[in-house]
């Protein structure tokens, strides 16, 4: 009936009644209305039809000036509907008509210009159950100042709920009901501590998200029957390679490893084995465990602090591919030739010993330094030989068009009490380079395998760009002097890597691959393969990290049900076809609320981090220019902002054209990758927010 009603409506800028389009559509029968209306109904709720005032329907895409899309509030009480393919909608602060920020929204268009103008007609959805806040006292009673300061309403707190509350307490608030507009009755549900506490701060900002610390009791019990070592019933049906000379590479410090590798020759041909941990053997569908890790979707990495998708009796024990311990895994085995092309494969049960727990940084000192560590003289060979391989790999998709952004990424040191120490640039050298290229061959090769089978699955896909917003970019080259000769007409991923090929050699290169990056479409996933636009690859999809995210185990369960249980039953495709919708979509959201919350840890700390360099100076790199001033990039990473006001000897205004602050008098112009001295004169943990003032202008700066 959907299908029907989308298609006599697509072609129409008139709203109907349900009657008329009942005839439209020469539908006779009661029972015929009853399911036009139905559908009618479920296509508002999805938001492909727009319902008027008088009971009307017409297509939304058929309704240029009404627009659906996260509303983003700024702090001054104005904002935005963050629109996917055009210009976001500026919302003026007495058009929000009750919306705060998050609210995802439907709104009018009422004025086009430089800046489309808009005013929210309704309130699609709002999910505002997680708050985080702080306790603290107002007018004689206990009230929470929540830290998303762009959640702009009040908050009447139950007494009953406040019982073990103390000043400063960072507590977890839940919505009860909605008394009016902007004004909730609500209740404290959880205390996370003092705002001093170590960690509180992380977890403040955890709960913000909605990535919860803690399992319940029915996870809880389902653990008390799994196993502390693999039992010999286990291994039934499971191929042996306890004899092989397979082992992990990870940093230092992580305990939860996923991925194992081998490798071995077959004359000319490389072997080689990615043996991924089979999480799926011990969370189960339908179980407190499964249910658990659905929800949460992923690990979530904040700083030093690890908070599990699934318990740590699994994720570092059972599961954990640990150094000398009989574990169970799912192998992708690969003979490739000497082109890189996987031109035969096996994806089985199976069962390991790692027989070494490597690092990083010994594995780079072998394969970059011929620096062998002692315990590593017996593997130093097949290290040497996987280099050989993944170079081979890494050309392979580069002749695709992979793209290999390779941004820089800060890491944060802290002590024992939790507290930032240092911000230092995260290594990726040969070794951190051979597992990705290992990775993402076993991911290709499932991913393709299930495809050709045209089985229902989950994928990893990443959409052409936009070209509006490449040409956007390509503009913006422009203004900073450079001409372009990549033409961006057809964009292929053979493009995309001849555009950043020919910034290489720019002195702001690194500031235009992060844009360019940020121009691109994020990845996400689907039921759907579209294929996956960065790597180049008609197929892709997660296989190899099941401990730490729900689609990679989702994944081992259906190549156990399709290629172990060979159950191709229409009843599990028809199962899997509906629910794989859900997974995807879901999956997707708290892989978004993890990147978020990590870069808000990583923000936070950064600025706790500047706190202790108040007064001292330091080099810097112009990355963004704006009406109100611009930001410096550190050597570290760190990122502050120079206001305008504190713009000595001239008045400077904003020049979009020029991407550029060009004083009145003086004609002294700060610009996009202008290299300036500074000096950190505030830095807030609370806030996350750094502020510089400049010293001195280096060589490449104040151009005029």
């Amino acid at each position: 009936m959907k299908e029907r009603i989308l298609s006599v409506l697509k072609d129409s800028s008139e709203a109907y009644e349900a009657m008329k389009i009942n005839d439209m559509l020469g539908l006779k029968s009661v029972e015929e209305y009853q399911e036009l209306v139905e559908a009618l109904e479920e296509l508002v709720k999805d938001y492909t039809i727009y319902k008027t005032k008088k009971d009307k329907y017409i297509l939304l895409k058929n309704c240029p000036n009404l627009k659906i899309g996260k509303l983003t509030v700024n702090k001054k009480g104005y904002g935005f509907v963050i629109l996917e393919r055009e210009e976001d909608l500026y919302i003026a602060s007495d058009n929000m008509n009750g919306a705060i920020h998050d609210d995802v929204v439907l709104a009018e268009i009422i004025r086009n210009g430089v800046k489309k103008e808009g005013k929210v007609l309704k309130i699609l959805k709002r999910d505002i159950n997680d708050l985080v806040g702080e306790i603290l006292f107002k007018d004689n009673k206990m009230q929470v100042d929540l830290d998303d300061d762009k959640k702009n309403f009040d908050l009447i707190l139950r007494k009953e709920s406040l019982k073990n509350c103390v000043l400063g307490h960072k507590v977890v608030v839940h919505l009860v009901k909605e008394l009016g507009p902007k004004k909730y009755l609500a209740d404290v549900v959880k205390i996370l501590g003092h705002k001093d506490d170590p960690e509180v701060d992380i977890l403040s900002i955890a709960y913000k998200f909605g990535i919860e610390t803690e399992f319940d009791k029915g996870v809880l019990k389902e653990l008390e029957i799994i196993p502390n070592r693999v039992e010999e019933q286990e291994l039934k049906g499971r191929l042996d390679l306890t004899q092989e000379e397979i082992f992990t590479i990870d940093g230092s410090h992580t305990k939860d490893i996923d991925d194992a590798i081998s490798l071995s020759m077959e004359g000319d041909n490389y072997v080689l084995g990615v043996h991924i941990a089979d999480v799926s053997h011990y969370v189960k569908e339908n179980t407190a465990l499964g249910d658990s890790a659905m929800m949460r979707g992923t690990s979530c990495y904040l700083a030093d602090t690890v908070i599990p998708m699934i318990p740590h009796k699994l994720s570092n024990g059972i599961c954990s591919l640990n150094e000398g311990e009989l574990r169970l895994t799912m192998s992708c085995i690969m003979t490739i030739d000497r082109r890189g092309k996987v031109i035969s494969y096996d994806i089985k049960p199976s069962y390991i010993i790692s027989q070494k727990k490597m690092t990083y940084e010994a594995v780079n000192d072998i394969i970059m330094r011929n620096i062998v560590a002692p315990g590593y003289e017996d593997f130093a060979p097949t290290l040497i030989k996987m280099n050989e391989l993944a170079h081979i790999l890494r050309k392979e998709k580069e002749s695709r068009g992979y793209i290999d952004f390779d941004l820089d990424e800060a890491e944060v040191v802290q002590d024992e009490s939790g507290h930032a120490i240092d911000i230092v640039k995260r290594e990726r050298e040969d070794g951190e380079k051979l597992i990705e290229d290992f990775m993402i061959a076993a991911n290709e090769t499932v991913a393709s395998h299930i495809f050709n089978m045209d089985l229902p699955f989950i994928y990893r896909v990443h959409g052409t760009p936009n070209n509006e917003k490449i040409d956007d970019f390509v503009n913006l080259v422009k203004i900073l002097g450079y001409e372009l000769q990549t033409r961006v007409s057809d964009l292929t991923p053979i493009t995309m890597q001849k555009l950043l090929h020919e910034l290489s050699d720019k002195d702001e290169f690194k500031i235009l691959s992060s844009m360019l990056l940020r121009s691109m479409k994020k990845a996400e996933y689907s039921k759907d393969n579209i294929g996956h636009f960065g790597l180049g690859s008609r197929a892709y999809t997660h296989f190899t990290s099941p401990i730490r995210r729900f689609p990679d185990l989702t994944v081992h369960r259906l190549l156990k049900k399709y290629l172990v249980e060979n159950d191709l039953s229409m009843s599990t495709i028809s199962y899997y076809d509906s629910a794989l919708v859900n997974i995807a979509e879901h999956s997707s959201e708290r892989e978004v609320a993890s990147v978020n919350a990590e870069r808000d840890v990583l923000d936070m700390k950064m600025a706790e981090y500047m706190e202790n360099h108040i007064g001292d100076i330091y080099d810097g790199v112009i990355t963004t220019v704006t009406n109100f001033g611009f930001f410096v990039e550190l050597p570290n990473m760190v990122e502050g902002l120079v206001h305008v006001n504190t713009l000595k000897g001239d008045f400077y205004n904003y020049i979009p054209e020029k991407l550029a602050l060009i004083g009145n008098n003086t004609k002294k112009q700060y610009r996009i990758g202008d290299n300036i001295k500074i000096k950190v004169i505030a830095s807030s943990k609370e806030t996350a927010m750094i502020d510089f003032e400049i010293v001195k202008d280096l060589e490449n700066g104040n151009k005029e």
